[in-house]
C-alpha cells in the first residue's frame, strides 16, 4: 500500500507542475484544447501510457 501511495503522491506532484510554474501559459492553452483534433488528444494519450507503462517495465526489470 505504501508503494501504491508513492506513485500515487508522484503523479500528483508531476500533474500539478505546469499549475504552478506556469499558470498563464496552461491557461491559454486549456483555452485551446476544444480547437486540437480529437485523434490528436488521443494519440498524445496513447503515447503518454505507452512512456508510462516503459517507464514501469524499466524500473520493474532491475528487481
Amino acid at each position: 500500500m505504501s508503494y501504491f501511495l508513492s506513485v500515487v503522491g508522484l503523479v500528483l506532484i508531476i500533474e500539478g507542475l505546469p499549475y504552478f510554474a506556469f499558470p498563464e501559459k496552461f491557461k491559454r492553452m486549456i483555452k485551446n484544447i476544444p480547437d486540437v483534433p480529437d485523434i490528436v488528444l488521443r494519440l498524445f494519450g496513447f503515447v503518454a501510457m505507452g512512456l508510462g507503462l516503459l517507464c514501469i517495465y524499466i524500473s520493474r526489470a532491475g528487481e
